[in-house]
C-alpha cells in the first residue's frame, strides 16, 4: 500500500505545505490509491516532507515522486502538451516552488502575527519548557534558510513585490482556461494549485493574500481544483 507522509490538514487547507498538497494531487491525477501518515521531518529521508513509501520504495521530494509515478505506472502528467508547453509548464511549476514558496515562508514564519496565527500551532502538543525552546529555535532555522536562499536578504516589501509578480504570472498564464495549460489538468496544476491555495489561506494577513484575491481567475481556479481533488475542503 502506498503511504504518503504529510503534515495533515491545517490553515483551512488539506495540508499547510504546498508540496504536500502537490504530492496528493499527483497521486490523485494518476488514479493511485494511497493513505496518509504524519511526517516527522527529523525522521524523513531528506529532513523534510512530504515523502512517499510505495510498497517499501521510499521516494522523497515531490519532483522525484512525480518521476517515480511516471516511470513506475506509465502516467504522463503532460499528455497532450507540445514540447513548448511542457517547457512552460515546468518553468511555471518551478516559479511556484522556488520563488513564490519562499515569499509564503517568509510571511508565515518571519511576521510575528502570522507566526502566532499559524506555525506556532505545530508545537502546541510539546510539553513545557520544550515548547518554548522549540518555538524559539525553529523560526531561527527558517530565518537562516531564507538568508541562505537569498530571499531573507530582502525587505518584507521587496519579498511581497517578488511574490506578487509571481502571482501575476500565474494569473496571466491561466487566463480564462479551466486549468493552467488548457481544458484538462496537467502536472503543473499540482504545483500551481498548492501554491495558489496556500497564498489564498485566510489564516494569514498578507499583502499577497489581498493581491491574489484581486485576481478572480485565481480564486475560481483554487475553488475548481479544491472541489475536484479535496471536496471536503470546498466551500
Amino acid at each position: 500500500m502506498r503511504k504518503l507522509y504529510v503534515f495533515g490538514p491545517n490553515f483551512g487547507l488539506p495540508d499547510p505545505s504546498p508540496f504536500c498538497m502537490k504530492a496528493m494531487v499527483l497521486l490523485k491525477m494518476a488514479g493511485l490509491d494511497y493513505e496518509t501518515a504524519l511526517c516527522d521531518p527529523r525522521k524523513s529521508p531528506k529532513k523534510k516532507g512530504p515523502f512517499l513509501n510505495d510498497d517499501g520504495v521510499i521516494i522523497p521530494d515531490t519532483s522525484f515522486i512525480r518521476w517515480h509515478i511516471e516511470k513506475t505506472y506509465g502516467h504522463d502528467f503532460d499528455a497532450g502538451l507540445s514540447e513548448a508547453d511542457r517547457g512552460t509548464a515546468w518553468a511555471l511549476a518551478k516559479l511556484c516552488e522556488d520563488n513564490i514558496y519562499w515569499s509564503i515562508a517568509f510571511e508565515r514564519w518571519m511576521v510575528e502575527a502570522n507566526f502566532s496565527a499559524g506555525p506556532r500551532v505545530f508545537f502546541a502538543a510539546l510539553p513545557m519548557p520544550l515548547r518554548h525552546m522549540v518555538i524559539s529555535l525553529v523560526p531561527k532555522q527558517v530565518k537562516r534558510d531564507l538568508w541562505g536562499q537569498g530571499f531573507g536578504r530582502h525587505s518584507r516589501e521587496e519579498i511581497v513585490q517578488l511574490g506578487n509578480r509571481g502571482i501575476d504570472a500565474i494569473s496571466q498564464v491561466l487566463g480564462d482556461k479551466p486549468y493552467v495549460m488548457g481544458d484538462e489538468c496537467s502536472g503543473v496544476d499540482a504545483s500551481t494549485f498548492g501554491t495558489v491555495a496556500s497564498v489564498l489561506s485566510e489564516t494569514f494577513d498578507t499583502a499577497m493574500l489581498d493581491h491574489a484575491k484581486s485576481k478572480p481567475n485565481l480564486v475560481a481556479y483554487r475553488d475548481r481544483c479544491m472541489a475536484r481533488w479535496f471536496p471536503e475542503f470546498a466551500d
